[in-house]
């Protein structure tokens, strides 16, 4: 069975994007059958591909993020995906917001998948400037949600 994954941050050009990116890559070196998607809580760059800095410190650890381009989530996303993961508390709280009444798909935070790292939010590297930083908590939820997605 195919498990479809939504990530959502804020504008769609640099956590949920290269979520998108590194869990394609590592899923698809396990052969795990999952459909990824990204998309933001705001409509700002809807159509513009992933932020160019966030793109190059992405390539520089393989995942090619330049198909990629930006949307807004839609209330039809939660009958689209299985499970859809926000990057910090203020997508979560937004998404619950758009989510249909009776809709019972699984939302919840990326980093619930890492919690070695004792933290909850993938800091949004737009403006901390520290890409490494958020791929290095992508990667490693990333590999949380595989391990979990395989059982």
């Amino acid at each position: 069975m195919t498990t479809r994954v939504l990530f959502v941050c804020l504008g769609n050009i640099c956590r949920s994007p290269s979520a998108e990116g590194v869990l394609r890559t590592m899923a698809g070196a396990e052969g795990l059958p999952v459909e990824i998607d990204s998309a933001g809580t705001a409509d700002w760059h809807t159509g513009k591909p992933p932020y160019g800095p966030m793109t190059e410190a992405a390539a520089r650890r393989g995942y090619d993020l330049s198909p990629l381009r930006a949307r807004q989530v839609r209330r039809g996303d939660f009958d689209d995906f299985d499970l859809i993961l926000a990057m910090d508390d203020e997508n979560l709280a937004n998404l619950e917001r758009l989510r249909p009444a009776g809709n019972g798909t699984a939302v919840k935070l990326f980093l619930d998948y890492a919690p070695e790292t004792g933290r909850a939010h993938v800091p949004d590297p737009y403006y901390t400037r520290d890409f490494d930083e958020a791929l290095d908590l992508i990667e490693q939820a990333a590999r949380g949600l595989i391990a979990q997605l395989a059982q």
